[in-house]
């Protein structure tokens, strides 16, 4: 097993897949790891579509690429792709949620999304999160009701050998942490 740290490091956007299948397996791990993840008032405020049919895929992967299709255009090569639908929360989750101003389905699907990528990181597989895409397209070919939201997409699938980590370019630590009292970056 990969230390956590190790694992973070690991993890990146991969904009770049083989044909290669991903086996159940490890799909089922992805989603497992996703399903397990904290909620707020464990409301599980999540529904996950997988998409690993070849004719879907095609359909599917125009519906990322953009207004000038030019966004997301490795989503044509993806043996899977995730939907991430949002249900509905528990009622206490919903008036807390309105009471705070706070959007707690979204905190807690990207909480899942994470676990579902971190997870795939350990297993060698490559994702990548996508916000962009066309969600009345998406849902109209994945049958979801008009009712249901959309949060995230996730690319899952075997980056090329050639593929290289990318260095991570982050602020420092002294821009983004402070004790006791914000204190803004200087």
């Amino acid at each position: 097993m990969t230390s956590f740290d190790q694992l973070i490091l690991h993890r990146q956007s991969v904009r770049r897949y083989t044909q290669k299948a991903v086996e159940s397996e490890k799909l089922h791990q992805c989603l497992e790891a996703a399903r397990l993840a904290p909620s707020a008032s464990n409301s599980q405020p999540w529904h996950f579509v997988v998409v690993n049919d070849p004719e879907l895929l095609k359909k599917l992967a125009p519906l990322t690429a953009g207004p000038l299709g030019s966004f997301n255009q490795f989503v044509a090569q993806v043996p899977v792709v995730v939907v991430m639908v949002l249900e509905k929360p528990k009622l206490l989750t919903e008036l807390g949620g309105r009471l705070k101003k706070r959007e707690f389905t979204l905190i807690d699907i990207g909480i899942a999304a994470e676990h579902f990528c971190l997870q795939a990181a350990e297993l060698d597989l490559g994702t990548c999160m996508l916000g962009w895409f066309d969600e009345k397209g998406v849902k109209n070919l994945l049958d979801i009701p008009k009712n249901k939201s959309v949060g995230l997409l996730i690319t899952l699938g075997y980056a090329p050998e050639d593929y290289r980590l990318r260095q991570k370019t982050r602020k420092s630590f002294a821009q983004i942490v402070s004790f006791n009292k914000y204190t803004p970056e200087k």
